[in-house]
């Protein structure tokens, strides 16, 4: 811009000097305030630069606020049970549960979740938390293998869930339970309705077909080397047991959804959330840099009205 004005300005003496002798040219200026023009313009690109350097956003200095975070506590009980392994979702059960956990976390606002990883017993995988990028790498440890006891135990792993809350919080307490519903033990429903009754609520989310798949094998590089089979020989089958996921749901107050392919029952699970009673869940330092754009934009419109009132 400065480039520019000095170009223009040469340019116009140039073209004075084309109208004929120099002294007479200087002679019929004379009522022109040169010097006026010459501060206006110098005043007028101060007042450009000072504009610039405001929409910079010049920051200095420090002021620290406690920011008290609002949300509902989340446990996930999430199945790695054998039988999770089925491919009738692709790529398997489990790899695509643990996808939507992810993508559960990348769209909570604020809320604080932890994980139980259960089949034949359970445990907390990660606390309660809102450190998410911290949570998604506990998450990628959860395989079936983490759990020695076979089988699928939901009524434990709701009680693991339980003891995951923080009970001097008044923010809602749910529990989020991913599984095939295959459940084998015969307490699951109690433990719920104990839960339900402390004013857990439940949301289900079912994956896996009704029709039932085999539940294949991996050996140690993770290629399927066989199917799982009975003691009689026959390959065991894995069905979605949507009835008792549902009966979970409407006890604990909350929804039972099927996976699917397009997530959307991810989206619907969140809009439920964020209907519930949201309480203080914890607060933090929040250190912020001071905004000081508001000095150059108010010196930049000082001098662009004196460059305006300057040659009149």
């Amino acid at each position: 811009m400065g480039l520019l004005m000095f170009w223009a300005s040469r340019r116009r003496q140039s073209t004075l000097a084309r109208l004929g002798n120099p002294a007479l040219v200087k002679r019929l200026g004379v009522s022109v305030n040169w010097r006026g023009r010459r501060w206006q313009t110098l005043l007028w690109f101060a007042s450009i630069v000072l504009l610039l350097l405001s929409l910079a956003r010049p920051q200095w200095g420090e002021e620290v606020q406690i920011v008290e975070r609002q949300g509902v506590q989340v446990m996930v009980a999430l199945d790695v049970s054998e039988s999770m392994l089925a491919e009738d979702i692709k790529p398997d059960r489990l790899s695509r549960a643990k996808l939507e956990i992810s993508d559960l976390m990348s769209k909570l606002g604020g809320d604080e979740l932890g994980l139980v990883l259960f089949s034949g017993a359970s445990f907390i995988q990660f606390p309660l938390t809102s450190d998410y990028s911290t949570a998604e790498s506990f998450l990628d440890g959860a395989r079936p293998n983490v759990i020695s006891k076979p089988g699928t135990n939901i009524g434990d792993a709701v009680r693991t869930a339980m003891s995951g809350f923080d009970e001097n919080s008044n923010s809602q307490r749910v529990i989020v339970l991913i599984t095939d519903g295959e459940a084998h033990d015969a307490d699951a429903i109690n433990a719920v309705q104990q839960a339900a009754d402390e004013g857990v609520v439940f949301y289900t989310i079912g994956f896996g077909s009704s029709e039932g798949v085999p539940i294949p094998e991996k050996d140690e590089y993770g290629n399927t080397v066989g199917y799982k089979v009975d003691r009689n020989g026959e390959t065991v089958r894995s069905r979605l047991d949507e009835d008792t996921l549902r009966q979970i749901a409407e006890i604990g107050g909350g929804q039972y959804y099927r996976a699917m392919a397009s997530g959307m029952e991810l989206d619907a699970l969140v809009a439920e959330l964020g209907k519930l009673q949201q309480g203080e869940i914890g607060s933090q330092l929040d250190v912020r840099r001071i905004e000081r754009y508001q000095i150059f934009l108010a010196l930049s419109l000082a001098l662009l009205v004196l460059s305006l009132s300057l040659i009149h």
